[in-house]
C-alpha cells in the first residue's frame, strides 16, 4: 500500500474491500480442524536453515515435539507418509497490507505469518485479540505496523482513511508513543517524495525520520523505512533504520549504498513482486498461469495478478542487482511482497517472490531462508520461522524438493497453523464456484437498452438512464461515515445540449474510508453484474471546481473491491475517455460506475454528461 502506486488500485486496497470483503466474499470461509496431534514420517526436512534428507517430525498441542531421523513417537500418533515431499516452516511474508480475506488467501497458499506493514489500526488490533483467544487458526498470523509514520498529504494519507501525520522531530516520541499505544508491533516510516514515479509527494525531512527511529528504539521496537529511490535507501540507513520495507528501481545500486547496509547489519525486504509491476516486468504472469496455484486464486487475487501500474517506472534490473550486491556482502534478505498492489496476490505472490530472488543471486535454499527463519529472526518472533522442538507448528508440506527447485513450494500438499491444518478442498471447490458463476456471467446477454453504449445524456430534465437500474447517491454513510453529497440535472450540458447531471457534497474525514459521489448501475438492481463486453471504454464530459475526482468500476471479478482512475476536472467541459483494461476489466461483468470525490476532504462539485460506454 504505497503512495507511489496510487493511480488505479489505492481505493481498493481500504473503501469496500476494507471493510466488506470478508463479509460479501463468495468464497466460503474455511473452518480449522480438530485434533492436531500427528507424525509426518519419512519426509525431507528444511528446518529454516538446513536440509535433513529424511526425518520424522512430531506436533502436539500445536507445537513441534521431535524432529529427525532419530525422532521415535509413539505409535498410537496418527501417521502422516511423507516420502518423496518436502516439509517447510510456514512461510512468512515480510512485507503486506492486510483486510478483508487476506489472511485467509495467505494460508491456504502457505503464508502462515504476514507482517503487515499498514492497515486500519483497528482491524489489526481486532485480530490480534482474535489470535490471542485461540481463534482465526483459519488465517496467517498477523504482526502489523497499525498506522504508518508520514508527513501532512504524505503516502498513506490519500486513501481516505484518517490519518495521523507528522512535521517536526519534536513529535518524535508522542507520535511513536501514540502508535504503540494503537497496539503496532513495529514502526513504519515513509520516506519518499515519488519522483521516482512522476510524481511529487511530501514526505519527511531526514532529520525527523531520523527522531522517529531514535524514539522507536527508546521503546524497543524496530523501525522500518518506505523508500522509493537510491538516496532515499541511504537517507534511511545513515538514520538508524533497522529495515528498508523496498528497493529501488530509480538507479543502479552504488558502492557506497552497499557499503552502508553492510556496515550497518539493516535487512532488506526487495519486494522484488511489486517492483517488477511498477517495471513492467512480467513476473505474476507464470504465477496466474501456475496449474498448482490457479485453483486456489480467487478472482479477485487473479485480477490482481494480471494488473500492472499505468505508468512503467524505473528498471527492475536495478532491483535485482541491488539484491545480488547486497547477498554477496551479506546483508539480511527477507522475503515480502507488497501484496495486494497491482501485479500481486496475498500468499501466491510469495512464491513467485523467492523465484523472483533465487534469480537475482540466491540459492533456493537461502530463498527459503529469507521466507522462513530469517524474518522470523529480524522480527523477533523467536516462536516460529524453524521446525525444531518447541516451535510452533507452523508448518507446509510441498511435493518435490524447493531446495532444488524453488517452484516447488507451489505444489502444496497441506499447510497447518499452530498444528490445525487449513482446508484446502474447501476452498478450492468454493473458488471454482465463483469461476463457474463468472464464466455463466459472461456468456449473457448484454442489458437491453444498452446497444448503442449511450447511459444518459440528462436532455430530459431528469437523471435517467436509457438501461440499468440506474442512478444513486453513494457515500461512506454505509460505513458510518459522514460524506455527504446530492445530485440533480442542470440546465447547459456539454457541447450546447440542454442539460447534466451536478453532483454537489462534502467529503468528511473520520470513517475507515470517504467518499461521496452518484454511482450509475447497468443491472436490474444495484451490484448486479451484466455484460458489456462490446463495449471497450467509459466517454464522458465533465466540469467541476478544479479538484482531482475519481472514477471507480466495480466488476464481479474483482469482488466488492473497485478500481479506480484519478481524473483533474477543470471549470470548462472537457470529453475524458478512460478504458476498460485500465480499470483491468473486459467489461463482461460490470456491476457499476462511480463518478465523485474520494480522499481530498472539503466541498465539491461535479457535473458530468453525455455518459456513454463505446
Amino acid at each position: 500500500m504505497s503512495a507511489k502506486y496510487f493511480h488505479t488500485r489505492s481505493f481498493a486496497l481500504t473503501v469496500v474491500a476494507f471493510l466488506m470483503s470478508s463479509a460479501l466474499t463468495s468464497v466460503a470461509q474455511t473452518s480449522p480442524q480438530t485434533g492436531n496431534e500427528f507424525v509426518i514420517r519419512n519426509v525431507r526436512i528444511f528446518d529454516g536453515s538446513h536440509v535433513i534428507p529424511q526425518g520424522n517430525v512430531w506436533v502436539q498441542g500445536g507445537l513441534i515435539k521431535a524432529v529427525g531421523p532419530n525422532a521415535h513417537v509413539p505409535a498410537a500418533v496418527r501417521s502422516i507418509d511423507g516420502s518423496g515431499d518436502t516439509l517447510l516452516p510456514g512461510l512468512i511474508d515480510a512485507h503486506t497490507h492486510d483486510f478483508g480475506d487476506a489472511l485467509r488467501q495467505a494460508l491456504i497458499n502457505g503464508v502462515t505469518t504476514d507482517l503487515d506493514m499498514f492497515t486500519n489500526a483497528d482491524y489489526a488490533r481486532s485480530i490480534k485479540k482474535e489470535q490471542s483467544e485461540g481463534k482465526d487458526l483459519d488465517r496467517a498470523d498477523l504482526r502489523s505496523a497499525g498506522t504508518l509514520v508520514t508527513a501532512p498529504h504524505g503516502h498513506g494519507t490519500e486513501y481516505g482513511m484518517p490519518i495521523p501525520t507528522i512535521s517536526s522531530p519534536t513529535e518524535a516520541q508522542s507520535f511513536v508513543d501514540a502508535r504503540l499505544a494503537e497496539g503496532s508491533d513495529y514502526i513504519k516510516i515513509v520516506y519518499d517524495d515519488g519522483k521516482t514515479y512522476g510524481m511529487s509527494i511530501p514526505t519527511i525531512s531526514k532529520e525527523t525520520m531520523a527522531a522517529v527511529v531514535a524514539a522507536a528504539h527508546k521503546r524497543g521496537k524496530l523501525a522500518v523505512v518506505h523508500i522509493g529511490s537510491l538516496q532515499g535507501a541511504k537517507d534511511a540507513i545513515q538514520a538508524g533504520a533497522d529495515g528498508l520495507a523496498h528497493l529501488f528501481v530509480d538507479q543502479a545500486p552504488d558502492a557506497e549504498f552497499i557499503s552502508l547496509a553492510e556496515s550497518h547489519h539493516v535487512f532488506v525486504v526487495p519486494t522484488l513482486s511489486v517492483l517488477a509491476a511498477i517495471s513492467h516486468y512480467p513476473a505474476a504472469k507464470s504465477l496466474a498461469a501456475d496449474s498448482h496455484l490457479q485453483p486456489y486464486l480467487t478472482t479477485d487475487m487473479a485480477s490482481s495478478l494480471a494488473a500492472t501500474f499505468p505508468r512503467e517506472s524505473g528498471k527492475f534490473g536495478f532491483a535485482q542487482a541491488t539484491v545480488n550486491q547486497l547477498h554477496s556482502r551479506h546483508v539480511l534478505m527477507l522475503a515480502g511482497t507488497d501484496a495486494p498492489n497491482p501485479g500481486t496476490a496475498h500468499g501466491a505472490s510469495l512464491h513467485g517472490e523467492l523465484e523472483l530472488l533465487a534469480s537475482s543471486g540466491l540459492t533456493p535454499t537461502e530463498a527459503l531462508i529469507a521466507a522462513t527463519s530469517a524474518p522470523a529472526a529480524a522480527f523477533r518472533l523467536s516462536d516460529r520461522g524453524q521446525i525444531a522442538p518447541g516451535k510452533r507448528a507452523d508448518l507446509v508440506l510441498v511435493k518435490g524438493d524447493p531446495t532444488v527447485d524453488i517452484t516447488a513450494t507451489r505444489n502444496i500438499v497441506s499447510v497447518w497453523k499452530l498444528g490445525v491444518e487449513a482446508d484446502r478442498a474447501a476452498f478450492r471447490a468454493a473458488v471454482e464456484k465463483q469461476k463457474q458463476e463468472l464464466a455463466a456471467q459472461k456468456g449473457g446477454a448484454s442489458p437491453a437498452g444498452s446497444e448503442s453504449g449511450l447511459i444518459s445524456d440528462f436532455d430530459d430534465s431528469k437523471p435517467s438512464a436509457n438501461f440499468g437500474f440506474g442512478w444513486q447517491i453513494s457515500t461512506d454513510g454505509i460505513m458510518g461515515g459522514k460524506s455527504t453529497a446530492q445530485m440533480r440535472v442542470v440546465e447547459g450540458g456539454a457541447e450546447g445540449t440542454k442539460g447534466a447531471l451536478q453532483v454537489e457534497g462534502e467529503v468528511i474525514a473520520g470513517s475507515p474510508a470517504s467518499w461521496a459521489g452518484a454511482i450509475f448501475f447497468p443491472g436490474s438492481a444495484p451490484m448486479t453484474p451484466v455484460n458489456l463486453s462490446s463495449k471497450k471504454a467509459i466517454s464522458f464530459w465533465a466540469k467541476g471546481d478544479g479538484k482531482t475526482f475519481a472514477v471507480m468500476v466495480f466488476a464481479k471479478a474483482h469482488g466488492f473491491q473497485p478500481s479506480i482512475q484519478t481524473i483533474a476536472v477543470n471549470r470548462e467541459w472537457s470529453k475524458i475517455t478512460l478504458p476498460l483494461n485500465q480499470f483491468n476489466t473486459d467489461g463482461s461483468d460490470l456491476m457499476g460506475i462511480f463518478f465523485g470525490a474520494t480522499a481530498e476532504p472539503g466541498r465539491f462539485t461535479l457535473s458530468i454528461d453525455n455518459v456513454r460506454l463505446e
